[in-house]
């Protein structure tokens, strides 16, 4: 038995709280990893993981050796890029999250170059509306867009992002041009939500004392910022979104900025990682490759 091979098995499966999604995730039949698993609880004497028909649950025991192996697994991807500065030499899968906006417009445009330098890296990208569970679906790290909720994860601040509000030609040559908050009670706006069923109050504003929101007129919600895009260029309404997602249809003039005297809070942007005394090299120059890549889009 590969001891190092079964503790990342394990990790893995205990992440995931499932052997079929481990094993998915590492391309590996289900049987391997679940006799795996099985051949290192034997050659431990004790039982790791209690085995349901839904979940796999970790016993008093595999929280112990999680631990331990986790710090242990850390050390040694530490320990094998010690003395190795050729940034060739750093390989490994990297799983990564963030909203679709941010990695189509600031990060995939600038991703060539972060892959060339460091070839041996294998990059998994998920970009989605769903707000992924970290620890469970195995990623390494995530960037969020707006006000975060205690997650017991840390989390970097990379910076704010300006929020605008933008209707297209179209909209505006049907409806007019919004001069002032009480014109919105005449206008549409998209009104975007996660979760459909409930709706935002209506137009955010900031001001001196926080967040205020107008009353507006617009009959459609999506929950999903592709369609909030897509329904502002159909002329659908107004959407309140952050600058740098629309800098190429402001700059083409398809879209249009208006009330730029009233707009939204400014979005907080954060990278998230687990709490793990070691991260690995790999996960750790990514972070930082990041981090500066938003630097030039960031407030």
């Amino acid at each position: 038995m590969d001891k190092i091979h079964a503790m990342q098995l394990f990790i893995r499966v205990a992440e995931l709280e499932s052997f079929s999604r481990a094993a998915d995730t590492l391309g590996l039949p289900k049987g391997s990893v679940s006799r795996q698993i099985q051949a290192l609880e034997n050659h431990l004497s004790t039982q790791l993981l209690h085995r349901t028909t839904r979940r796999v649950q970790l016993t008093q025991d595999g929280m112990v050796y999680y631990e331990r192996a986790k710090d242990l697994l850390s050390n040694l991807d530490e320990l094998d890029g010690l003395f190795q500065h050729d940034p060739t030499s750093i390989s490994g899968k990297l799983r990564v999250d963030m909203p679709v906006g941010v990695a189509r417009n600031l990060v995939i445009p600038r991703l060539p170059a972060f892959l060339q330098q460091y070839p041996g890296i294998e990059l998994e990208l998920s970009s989605s509306d769903r707000l992924v569970d970290l620890i469970r679906e195995g990623f390494d790290c995530v960037v969020r867009v707006g006000t975060l909720k205690d997650s017991g994860l840390i989390a970097r601040p990379l910076g704010k992002l300006t929020v605008i509000n933008c209707a297209s030609q179209q909209y505006l040559t049907r409806f007019g041009y919004p001069e002032s908050l009480e014109d919105l009670a005449s206008h549409a706006v998209v009104h975007y939500s996660q979760n459909l069923g409930t709706r935002p109050p209506g137009f955010e504003i900031a001001t001196s004392s926080g967040t205020q929101w107008i009353k507006t007129g617009g009959t459609l919600t999506v929950n999903s910022t592709e369609t909030y895009h897509a329904a502002c260029l159909a002329g659908l309404g107004i959407i309140q979104v952050p600058r740098v997602g629309v800098r190429e249809a402001l700059r083409n003039g398809t879209l249009v900025e208006v009330l730029p005297q009233y707009r939204a809070l400014p979005m907080p942007l954060s990278l998230l990682y687990p709490h793990r005394r070691n991260l690995s090299r790999r996960v750790h120059l990514f972070m930082e490759w990041l981090t500066g890549v938003m630097k030039d889009y960031v407030d």
